[in-house]
Formats: structure tokens, C-alpha cells, sequence
């Protein structure tokens, strides 16, 4: 259950404190440090202010937020709106121990969903948001093989690798967390709207900012701290060299997390930044056991095949499918290649072709390319 706030006065503190602009979230907490809980910070003058804070900071403080009675009623209104929704205080008791001990925790999140997920063991996948087929399918995968053995899949709502997981993790118990970098009345992007709104019913939203806040380009590093803070481990699926995935995974690393990545191959820019972590220490994967093993609580899923894509599918002995799948291994491959290591004439390939597609086992890539991919 959500840990009540005690009075109405609490919140009003609570909001006119995360909400004081030119105060960042260390002064914050060296205020809560000194002086307790936010309404007892404002009973202090802005004498005791300054000697925490400077005299820079005393002056922001003696200054409520615009718009903070328009914040204070948004805000009671939503929460009275759905049971499930409610915030988490930096103080809570069920505020996770994880994300408690990391250099930068949140001060207040607005929750939407299950709470009582944060009690579970998280793992947090992120990626490409241009991933490719055969990305979203082990992410996809990996995510129901983590859930499966009960623990929470966080991610960040993009699209992608951050969808894919998402949508894996709801199929099983351990359900799913979305750290968004927007306010929890600005889904985004909007593609994933209906996606949040399952996870509202089946996992939980969190967001540290405003509810009406939008997609601002910084929001999204500052929220990837979150997702590394609340697990065990990050798990990079596919990631370019120059990637916001890759700033999660760092954040992880220095809070002292197991960080993951799954090869790929070496002509993708999408494998780069999963190599590059690889060369930096990160363990590589190619199974979900291959985590878990490595987590203070190991758990590992029993009779784990070894990677979702060497698994042949059934396709009723129709042999010319099973060596056309054959043929395209799990790299991307033009219809020309294909010809040339099957000798399919062009009709019969591209009756082939549509055959898998149909059947969810290829899947058409941009300038032409196909690559195989797993059955969901």
C-alpha cells in the first residue's frame, strides 16, 4: 500500500520544494539532511537557508514556484483519480534500498501502477531505439526468460529495444517498471501510449518529473540513473557508439552494478557500442541464465535454450523454408545474396520469402535487406 502523506500541508512542502528552480537535487538533500522533512525546512529562516545552501540558494528557496496551488490541486485531483497511482518520497519505507544508496537518488516520483514492484528483484534492459528484428526479438525474449524467474524488467518506454522488453516482461510474473523522462500525463513517444497504458494496469510508471512535463532532450540522460539505479544488473542489447543505452549502462557501472551486452555482428553500428562495453569489462551474453548467474541472487531459469535465435522453427518439414532460413543465418542479407547462395529462381525466393514473413520468421530491413528473426 502507498505510504500516506500525513497531511495536506505535506505535499504542498513536498512540491514547493523538488519544484524551487536554481536548487538542484544535492542542495535539496542537504537540506533534507539538516533540517528533516521539507515542511520543517520551511520553518526555518533564511539565515539557517544560507548555511546550507548559500545565500544564492536561501533566495530561491524564500520564493514559492509559480503556479504552485495550480501544481498542488493537478496533482491532488490525479492521485484521487485511480487507486493505483500515488508518490514515492525519498524517506519511504518501501523506497528501494538499490536506488537509496546511489549517488543521485529522486527526492519524490509519481507512480503509477503496482508499487508494490519495487519490492521485487529488478533487471534493466535498454537499447537502440532503431533497433533491428533479431534486437527487439532478444529483447523481447530475454525480458520474458527474466520475468519468468520473477524479477522486474525496468526499462524506459522508448521505442525499440526499451518496447520490446517491456512487452516480453508484462507475459510473465515478474512484470515490468518504465522509468519515463516526461511527466506521467506526457506518455512519449506517443506510439507507445497504449503500451503505458498496460503497463499502468499490469506493472508501474514512475517519473520523477511533474506530471505535465514534456519531452525535453535533457530529461532522458537525467532519468537513465533511475533505471540503473533500481537494478541488479543492465543488460545492453543493441547500441550504437554514440547512445543514450550506453550512458545506462555507465551510470550502472559506477553504482556498482553487473553490466551485460549481447554480441553482434561486426558490420553493425548497432553492435559497436555492445562491443565496446564487452572491451570495457562488460560480460557477454547469449542467454538469460548467463546473467542471472552472475547476480547476488542467483536464480536461473532451468533448460534455458542458449540463444532465441538458433532455435529452428517448425515448419511442418518444408524443407526449401528450413534452408532459405539456412542460408540467411542471422545477419541481414539482400535478395541478391540470397539468390546466390541458394540458386532459387527469383519467383520461388520471393514466394519463399513471403511465406516466413507471414509466418513472423523474416523480417524486411530498409534498402532492401532481410534477416531472420524469431517466432514471438
Amino acid at each position: 500500500m502507498p505510504a500516506p502523506l500525513r497531511d495536506p500541508g505535506e505535499l504542498s512542502a513536498w512540491l514547493r520544494l523538488v519544484e524551487t528552480p536554481g536548487l538542484g537535487r544535492s542542495s535539496l538533500r542537504r537540506l533534507l539532511a539538516v533540517f528533516g522533512e521539507p515542511r520543517a525546512i520551511f520553518e526555518r529562516s533564511p539565515a539557517d537557508w544560507a548555511r546550507v545552501v548559500g545565500p544564492q540558494g536561501a533566495h530561491a528557496l524564500s520564493r514559492p514556484p509559480e503556479q504552485l496551488d495550480a501544481l498542488l490541486t493537478h496533482t491532488r485531483l490525479w492521485l484521487k483519480e485511480d487507486a493505483r497511482r500515488s508518490l514515492l518520497l525519498l524517506g519511504d519505507p518501501d523506497y528501494p534500498p538499490a536506488l537509496l544508496e546511489t549517488a543521485d537518488p529522486p527526492l519524490l516520483m509519481y507512480l503509477w501502477g503496482q508499487r508494490e514492484l519495487l519490492r521485487r528483484p529488478m533487471l534493466a534492459i535498454v537499447g537502440s531505439r532503431n533497433a533491428t528484428p533479431q534486437g527487439q526479438d532478444h529483447a523481447l525474449t530475454f525480458a520474458r526468460s527474466f520475468s519468468e524467474g520473477g524479477h522486474c524488467v525496468v526499462s524506459g518506454l522508448a521505442l525499440g529495444i526499451d518496447a520490446a522488453a517491456h512487452e516480453g516482461a508484462l507475459s510473465a510474473a515478474g512484470s515490468t517498471i518504465a522509468v519515463l523522462g516526461t511527466g506521467l500525463n506526457e506518455i512519449y513517444p506517443r506510439r507507445n501510449a497504449g503500451l503505458a497504458m498496460r503497463i499502468a494496469e499490469h506493472g508501474l510508471l514512475m517519473s520523477e518529473y511533474a506530471l505535465d512535463t514534456p519531452a525535453l532532450a535533457p530529461h532522458f540522460p537525467v532519468r537513465n540513473r533511475i533505471i540503473a539505479g533500481l537494478a541488479e544488473g543492465c543488460l545492453v542489447v543493441e547500441a550504437a557508439l554514440q547512445s543514450g543505452s550506453l550512458i545506462t549502462a555507465r551510470l550502472a557501472g559506477e553504482a556498482g552494478r553487473e553490466v551485460f551486452a549481447i554480441p553482434g555482428s561486426i558490420h553493425s553500428p548497432l553492435s559497436r557500442g555492445c562491443h565496446a562495453l564487452i572491451r570495457q569489462g562488460a560480460k557477454l551474453v547469449e542467454s538469460a541464465n548467463d546473467v542471472l548467474e552472475e547476480l547476488p541472487r542467483h536464480s536461473a531459469i532451468p533448460h534455458e535454450a542458449p540463444m532465441p535465435a538458433e532455435t529452428e522453427p517448425d515448419l511442418g518439414g518444408a524443407s526449401e523454408h528450413q534452408r532459405l532460413l539456412a542460408a540467411m543465418g542471422h545477419e541481414p542479407a539482400s535478395l541478391d545474396a540470397l539468390q546466390a547462395r541458394g540458386g532459387w529462381p527469383t519467383e520461388q525466393l520471393q514466394a519463399l520469402l513471403l511465406d516466413l514473413e507471414l509466418d513472423g520468421l523474416v523480417a524486411r530491413l530498409p534498402g532492401g535487406l532481410l534477416q531472420r528473426r524469431t517466432r514471438a
